[in-house]
């Protein structure tokens, strides 16, 4: 007899981990509309009440998986500077890949889904700055070059335009895209 969400043994994290990634494939899938506590709390095989255990709300869920996919990007952000032998540009140089090409971040996840509702709701507005800032002050040594600057801003452009325009993967105009950007991350003055 399969266990139901009300007899399986309580594994809080499992639990919270389903969510986040029914969330996370519910927005890819159907746009953060779709998010909705009923889909999320069915696809992941809990009650509402489960889901409510674990997230106050639908904004609270949100929000949720908006933290988990910064927290995944920050990991792939921070293993690229560590195998990265040029200190001078190394964060730039990871945020450009993880946005051209990451796992949590890049043009075909589902930080695309989520990246439109930043700029209207104030709450992951607020959660992508102070992620941004923190980023920027820790990098400050080696990245604060205005030129630098101009490289992230660039590949925001490049996410934006890629994310408007309903393109589904990376061709060989965006690798070149790519390949300028980094370069840039390598020229000094």
């Amino acid at each position: 007899m399969p266990a139901s969400a009300y007899t399986r043994a309580k594994q809080p994290e499992q639990v919270r981990r389903a969510l986040l990634d029914h969330a996370a494939a519910i927005a890819m899938d159907h746009g953060v509309s779709g998010v909705t506590v009923q889909a999320v709390a069915a696809a992941a095989g809990v009650t509402k009440g489960g889901l409510f255990h674990h997230f106050g709300s639908k904004q609270a869920l949100i929000e949720g998986l908006f933290a988990d996919l910064l927290a995944r990007v920050d990991a792939e952000i921070d293993a690229a500077i560590e195998a990265d032998p040029k200190p001078l540009g190394s964060f730039t140089r990871a945020y450009v890949n993880a946005v051209f090409t990451g796992k949590a971040f890049g043009f075909a996840t589902p930080w695309a889904a989520l990246s439109m509702v930043v700029v209207t709701d104030p709450s992951l507005r607020k959660l992508w700055n102070d992620w941004m800032k923190a980023r920027l002050k820790r990098h400050r040594a080696t990245d604060a070059a205005p030129e630098l600057q101009i490289v992230r801003l660039a590949a925001d452009g490049a996410w934006l335009s890629f994310v408007t325009t309903g393109q589904t993967r990376m061709n060989a105009d965006w690798r070149a895209v790519h390949d300028r950007l980094i370069a840039q991350t390598y020229r000094r003055g």
